[in-house]
């Protein structure tokens, strides 16, 4: 089994930044994939960002070049920093891991931290 804790969420301005932190129980390197998504009210969970194990990363469109995914290995950390955050940002944002091989394969979710963006 693998568990995620998110952190870092809150209210903050249109504009502003806030980075939430995805704390892992197991060593990072045994994780292939490292996502963050998220779910506005009524809409469905969409992805964000990931960060694969060989450091690679990926960006949804609505957030490339605002956002930027990490990961600190000796904190078994992932990190989302999110820069000039507008209103449509609001949502609960999800991390996620995906493991593929070894005794905590599988597909991981954290509890969710709630991001409100106001004007």
């Amino acid at each position: 089994q693998v568990q995620l804790v998110e952190s870092g969420g809150g209210l903050v301005q249109a504009g502003g930044s806030l980075r939430l932190s995805c704390a892992a129980s197991v060593s990072i390197f045994s994780i292939n994939v490292l996502g963050w998504y998220r779910q506005a009210p009524g809409k469905q969970r969409e992805w964000v960002a990931t960060i694969v194990r060989g450091g690679g990363t990926n960006y949804a469109d609505s957030v490339k070049g605002r956002f930027t995914i990490s990961r600190d290995n000796d904190k078994n950390t992932a990190y989302l920093q999110m820069n000039s955050l507008k209103l449509e940002d609001t949502a609960v944002y999800y991390c996620n891991a995906i493991t593929f091989s070894g005794p905590t394969s599988g597909n991981y979710w954290g509890q969710g931290t709630q991001v409100t963006v106001s004007s």
